[in-house]
């Protein structure tokens, strides 16, 4: 027997009955699109990293080959390399009166050369009008709107998880309501074959009686697989294959919120706006870069390097180079073009962001209004469940003693049975509710754990 329950052991260990605070942790910890979304914020950091790196300047190591035979490239490398002579200008040609309209062959026509440029280049900006200085401080807000799109995003799916759950949750109370439904008809299956052999009733009430049972089990097989397919789609939120059952149904908040109280939360709390506030900055920053043009850029270039017709590092084919560069645009009608564009999408945004604010506002009433109606519901459907089953009871006795026929008794049965499945619906509906308008005024579903 110790045997059998050790290899019983690891089944048991696997399957699970989950709370949804723990549906939920596994959720944030298992799912993969969650997980890529929060690598954008990862690419907004390269971003800030890639804007910073413009303050050290670009160095770079350079090595150029080339072959040519080309008169003016030639010259150019030899030159370059301090080997040209004025054999290259063709001085052997230099003979007699009419020299000086020789064309020297060895200019003209050289061999071929193979030439290599060694070098090490840096280039750093000394003034940018500004645009790395707004390029940093741009990238650093979208960091923050990253952040801000990505805490969103969770609180999403954790609605979306709080659904799957108490869906599941849900079908499993379908299913015992409809087991408490099966006790019931079959008793009056049992009840209509005793009445008929005492020759109370006629056949066709114990097949009546029958009928509704059958009726029973096949909503008992549907609310069974709704089970299987909500806990399905559980495992697949959460990345847990082993979840095998869920707890009770998660209600987050209470329906007697202040109503101005929420508004205010929703526009200090929610992520969207937080998310819409760093697009707003961002935009007001890319139009001071944009104005950049007003101001005159300036740089410098320092090279060193090696030229010869082979690779070299020595001394008499070296280099160098410095030099400083400003411009100053009088006239460019892209740029122009683009500041215009620029002030016009940053007023766009401002627009945007006061649209939501408002939206929000309407949104949480909605929201809230949709729970306080929802939680009135569960009264008036427990107070339906309790009359129903009352009135079966008093039916099912009158039915006993003949004062009603057996298809009223099963209708009050239907009834009792729906009172039971509109209930349920009702509780869930209620758990919805509370998540959307936690949703609504940006709450976190769940704190994750530290």
């Amino acid at each position: 027997m110790n045997k059998i329950l050790i290899a019983a052991a690891p089944l048991m260990v696997m399957a699970s009955t989950v709370t949804f605070d723990e549906a939920l942790q596994q959720t944030f910890a298992n799912n993969n699109e969650l997980k890529a979304k929060k690598l954008n914020i990862s690419l907004a950091r390269e971003d800030l990293s890639k804007a910073k790196s413009y303050d050290f300047g670009h160095l770079y190591l350079s090595e150029d080959i080339s072959r040519t035979n080309n008169a003016l490239y030639v010259f150019g490398n030899k030159l370059e390399s301090r080997e040209a002579t004025f054999l290259d200008f063709g001085a052997d040609q230099f003979t007699g009166p009419a020299a000086i309209t020789v064309a020297p062959d060895k200019l003209n026509n050289p061999e071929a050369r193979t030439n290599y440029k060694t070098k090490v280049v840096y280039e750093f900006p000394l003034f940018t009008g500004f645009k790395i200085q707004y390029a940093k401080e741009i990238a650093k807000l979208q960091i923050k709107a990253k952040e801000y799109k990505y805490n969103r995003d969770k609180n999403t799916l954790a609605v979306e998880v709080l659904k799957a759950y108490n869906g599941a949750v849900a079908a499993k109370y379908f299913i015992k309501a409809l087991q408490s439904a099966k006790q019931t008809t079959t008793s009056f299956v049992n009840m209509t074959q005793n009445l008929y052999s005492q020759g109370i009733i006629v056949k066709s009430d114990v097949l009546s009686a029958k009928s509704r049972d059958s009726q029973v089990d096949a909503k008992l097989i549907e609310a069974k697989n709704k089970y299987n397919l909500a806990l399905a789609y559980l495992r697949f939120l959460t990345g847990n294959n082993d979840i095998t059952g869920v707890k009770d149904f998660k209600v987050i908040v209470s329906p007697n919120s202040n109503l101005d109280t929420l508004k205010q939360q929703a526009l200090n709390n929610r992520n969207d706006i937080k998310w819409m506030q760093q697009n707003v900055k961002t935009m007001q920053k890319k139009v001071k870069m944009d104005s950049s043009i007003k101001y005159p850029t300036a740089g410098v270039h320092l090279e060193y390097g090696f030229n010869d017709d082979r690779l070299t590092t020595d001394k008499d084919k070296d280099y160098y180079l410095l030099a400083a560069n400003i411009t100053y645009n009088f006239l460019d009608a892209g740029k122009t073009e683009e500041l215009a564009k620029s002030k016009i999408q940053s007023h766009q945004t401002s627009l945007y962001f006061a649209h939501m604010k408002n939206g929000i506002k309407v949104d949480v009433e909605q929201k809230l209004l949709n729970l306080q109606a929802k939680t009135a519901i569960i009264k008036v459907k427990i107070k339906n469940k309790d009359l129903a089953n009352a009135v079966l009871n008093q039916y099912k006795e009158m039915y006993k003693n003949g004062l009603i026929n057996i298809a009223i008794l099963l209708m009050k049965q239907a009834d009792a049975q729906k009172a039971d499945a509109e209930l349920i619906k009702a509780k869930y509906d209620q758990a919805i509710a509370s998540a959307e308008l936690e949703l609504a005024v940006g709450n976190p579903i769940l704190r994750e754990k530290k």
